[in-house]
């Protein structure tokens, strides 16, 4: 929502299938990169692993490994994500440009702080070996810097150079296994899970390059989105809900049904569930790529129209109008979402029964089942938060607070009874939970939308007042001591400028 949809709109207005096919390549990366590059180093993981001649339980102690740091690192970014978004768009808004470089390194290393020392303490008491805990933490902390970047990135214009770090990565992640599996003959399991951290690492610091050189050298204070926690909570919470309820079940799974492994130590998984659950996941990319293209691009003008009427004094009559425009292309690309990710969902569901058995996954008649359900489940979902992330566009942040809260909950709970009490319905309460969420997201959107003018101005404060609590003072004391830091720095460079001019005059005398 800061401003891709504008370069991209430049590369969709070009004709020609190669340069469509171009603009949605590089929004998939741009926007879903990481996390697909997690997913195909995870199943091309798997399937080194198998080729290098692992065991089963060295095959499942990786995929087991690799899926909870994944999991952990999105869990702790998830509460930071839609803030700092947010405040770096509010930043553009106003042209502070210069606090956005701050912020980003400011969120990291928070980010480091809490989910380092939280992660570090479970790996602690994991009882794998030393070398895995090391392996993985390392690739924690990688993974939080780099699910922060992306936010940054999307601000961005230079699309070839994401798509070439992204490939990069992926061709290194995969070359370096290889040589560790076989050259160097290293158990799978340490040359598979250094491998893949290598990856994320060159994408990582490639990353950091990018945003050095496009950003504007930063001054003021790092920890000042803080304050976005007061002023606006609920996209903290959202954020979490949405995470909760995306990769929750999975969890449920792993600790509480019946085809949960303890894998070894506190490292638990289920194979016949995660495995379908990871290529489900696939489906919804074409409608995460649809809403950053289409809707963006088509929607955002017409929603940018509408809201500087109200701004630049329009009458009520053009007001009207341009309420009237907005909201039928919204219907108009909320409509062609659904189709898509319905034909793209009916498309995975046929092709992956006929090719995922003949993979060498040890694909069942129930895991195509879970896989089945899950890619139903993982449709209602995509629209459902697309409609929730358009709420937001409106600032209707508490129908958004109440979708992902519905979703967390129904999601997770109806996930837990089912494994409980009846385990013949695996993959059900996801797709009930996603189910909800579409529905209240939308009931939420148009029931807001139907007095949209009204919620409009009436939202708006009489007066202008800044929300003040524990995050903005735990802002004003980290500045503080920031300032400290800096003015003792400055002293210290002032004195040792003058004793170096003193030497200078001692040696010309």
């Amino acid at each position: 929502m800061a401003g891709i949809g504008f370069e991209l709109k430049k590369l969709f207005s070009r004709k020609g299938m190669i340069a469509t096919i171009r603009a949605y390549s590089y929004a998939a990366v741009v926007c879903a990169g990481p996390m697909i590059l997690g997913f195909l180093l995870l199943l091309a993981s798997m399937f080194m692993a198998d080729f290098a001649g692992a065991s089963r339980h060295s095959r499942e102690l990786l995929v087991t490994i690799l899926t909870h740091t994944l999991l952990a690192s999105l869990v702790v970014t998830s509460l930071f994500s839609m803030i700092t978004t947010r405040f770096c768009a509010d930043m553009i808004y106003e042209k502070k440009y210069s606090l956005l470089f701050p912020s980003f390194f400011g969120s990291i290393w928070m980010m480091l702080i809490i989910g380092g020392a939280g992660y570090g303490i479970f790996l602690h008491f994991s009882g794998v070996k030393l070398l895995y805990r090391v392996i993985s933490w390392v690739f924690f902390m990688v993974l939080i810097v780099v699910w922060t970047q992306i936010n940054y990135l999307t601000m961005l214009k230079d699309f070839k150079s994401i798509v070439l770090a992204f490939s990069v990565a992926v061709a290194a992640a995969l070359t370096l296994g290889a040589v560790l599996i076989w050259v160097f003959q290293i158990e799978a399991v340490a040359a598979m899970l250094s491998s893949v951290t290598a990856g994320y690492m060159i994408m990582m610091l490639w990353y950091f390059g990018i945003i050095y050189k496009s950003f504007p050298e930063g001054f003021g204070s790092s920890v000042r989105f803080l304050e976005w926690f007061d002023r606006i909570p609920q996209l903290g919470f959202a954020g979490f809900f949405v995470t909760a309820g995306l990769f929750g079940h999975l969890l449920i799974m792993w600790w509480f049904s019946s085809l949960s492994v303890q894998v070894e130590g506190l490292f638990y998984g289920a194979p016949t569930y995660d495995v379908p659950a990871i290529f489900a996941f696939f489906s919804i990319l074409i409608s995460t790529v649809n809403f950053t293209t289409s809707v963006e691009t088509r929607f955002y003008p017409r929603y940018k129209e509408y809201f500087s009427l109200f701004n630049d004094g329009g009458s009520i009559e053009n007001i009207d109008e341009a309420e009237q425009n907005m909201l039928h292309v919204l219907s108009e690309e909320l409509g062609y979402l659904s189709l898509k990710q319905l034909f793209s969902t009916l498309v995975f569901i046929i092709l992956g029964t006929i090719i995922l058995p003949n993979l060498a996954l040890g694909f069942n008649s129930e895991m195509l089942r879970i896989y089945r359900t899950l890619c139903v489940g993982y449709a209602f979902y995509a629209i459902g938060n697309c409609v929730m992330l358009i709420s937001q566009y409106f600032s209707d942040l508490k129908g958004a607070l109440i979708d992902t809260a519905v979703f967390a909950f129904v999601s997770n709970a109806a996930t837990l009874l089912l494994a409980l009490f009846c385990d013949s319905f695996y993959g059900i309460g996801f797709v009930i939970g996603g189910m909800l969420f579409c529905v209240v997201s939308c009931i939420n959107l148009f029931g807001y939308l139907k007095k949209l003018k009204y919620n409009v101005l009436s939202r708006q404060p009489m007066f202008l007042s800044v929300r003040r609590g524990f995050f903005t003072a735990l802002a004003d004391r980290l500045d503080q001591r920031v300032l400290r830091l800096q003015e003792g720095r400055r002293q210290a460079d002032e004195e040792s400028e003058i004793k170096s001019g003193k030497k200078a005059e001692r040696k010309a005398e």
